[in-house]
């Protein structure tokens, strides 16, 4: 029952997919392995894929393929999981027995019996943290220390590949880049508007953010650049998707509306005059590319891996200057029809199915 299915030539791989079990799912995490699994299923190598997922938890909504399901029990699902997982993957990975064992987030066997292959999406705990994320860095401790174990490791930017070698996680040369990208639902969406203003009530031009509202997202910048915005242009607003989170500051005027479906986003990034993103670190920049792929203008700060996603695409101002943030959201929504083309062709260099080619070949260089 448990064995992986495997294709003629072609590496079996035992794919981590408990990060969509949990509050992962919602987060940038789930949305990568969502895309992945779509994009290994489009290359025709779902066939050489065993998805291991928690039976605690009921089966997340998975794309139709030829891939098979096992299933593991941990009694931590908190902080601990990650030391858990420390000690007890390796059996599940033995039990399947596939060629490759790919985890996608820090949940990493202590001694893998398989050839690992690990997605880093980022190291901002350490990277950017300072005191604000010691407890991150405390319950992602163990993850980074297994790392150095990976026979591969996948880094979602440049920027994060970098990170990891500068921070003595990885050496460059088991380090490949290979970029996510935005889901099919991330496309222009005809007649937006009429729908943002029959479910939210929403008929003036707005900014919109996309996210949490944590310190890394710079909260007061993102309020400076709206005002800014609306300097030159009185009438916009700003609206704010997605859950704020514990850190989430009073954002006095905006209009938050908590955590929207990926059809519901689309219509939001379609409609929108700008997206401001005065994120001060990223490990890829997911709503930024999202916002491209629906036409949405993207201003943003210059850093970490920003520039890799947007290029001239958008307009990337100085690190921390909200005031410039907020000039370069008053300019594109002055010119729409530039910025929204540029974001297009842009978005369209990104897809899974050559992250998923790409991700292939990384698991077949960990072979013998």
């Amino acid at each position: 029952m448990n064995s992986p299915r495997k294709g003629a030539g072609r590496p079996s791989v035992l794919l981590d997919m408990r990060p969509l079990q949990g509050p992962s799912g919602a987060r940038g995490v789930g949305a990568y392995a969502r895309g992945l699994l779509s994009g290994l299923i489009e290359v025709g190598f779902d066939r050489n894929l065993t998805l291991l997922l928690d039976v605690a938890f009921e089966t997340p909504s998975l794309p139709v393929g030829e891939y098979r399901l096992v299933g593991c029990r941990r009694r931590n699902h908190g902080n601990l999981a990650a030391y858990e997982d420390a000690v007890v993957l390796n059996t599940d990975i033995a039990r399947v027995g596939p060629d490759v064992y790919h985890a996608i987030d820090f949940h990493l066997p202590g001694r893998s019996p398989k050839p690992l292959v690990v997605t880093l999406h980022d190291l901002i705990p350490w990277a950017w943290g300072g005191g604000v994320m010691r407890g991150e860095r405390l319950r992602y401790w163990i993850g980074r220390r297994l790392l150095r174990r990976a026979d591969a490791v996948i880094a979602v930017s440049q920027a994060t590949a970098d990170d990891a070698v500068r921070l003595r996680v990885a050496s460059r040369q088991r380090v490949r880049v290979v970029q996510e990208a935005a889901g099919p639902a991330f496309t222009p969406k005809p007649g937006a508007a009429g729908r943002v203003k029959h479910r939210w009530g929403m008929e003036k031009p707005y900014l919109l953010f996309v996210g949490a509202l944590d310190a890394r997202k710079d909260p007061p910048a993102l309020l400076r650049a709206w005002a800014v915005a609306r300097e030159a242009h009185p009438e916009l607003q700003l609206l704010i998707a997605g859950e704020p989170g514990k850190q989430a500051p009073r954002m006095p005027g905006a209009f938050q509306l908590g955590r929207v479906e990926e059809e519901g986003l689309s219509d939001l990034y379609s409609a929108a005059a700008c997206l401001p993103f005065p994120s001060r670190y990223e490990g890829f920049g997911l709503p930024c590319l999202e916002a491209m792929a629906c036409g949405c203008p993207v201003a943003a700060f210059r850093n970490s891996s920003i520039p890799e996603v947007v290029n001239d695409a958008g307009i990337l101002v100085a690190d921390g200057d909200a005031d410039a943030l907020g000039r370069a959201a008053a300019q594109m929504v002055a010119q729409p029809d530039r910025w929204r083309q540029a974001g297009l062709r842009r978005a369209k260099l990104f897809n899974w199915a050559k992250t998923a080619r790409e991700t292939i070949s990384t698991y077949e260089s960990v072979l013998p």
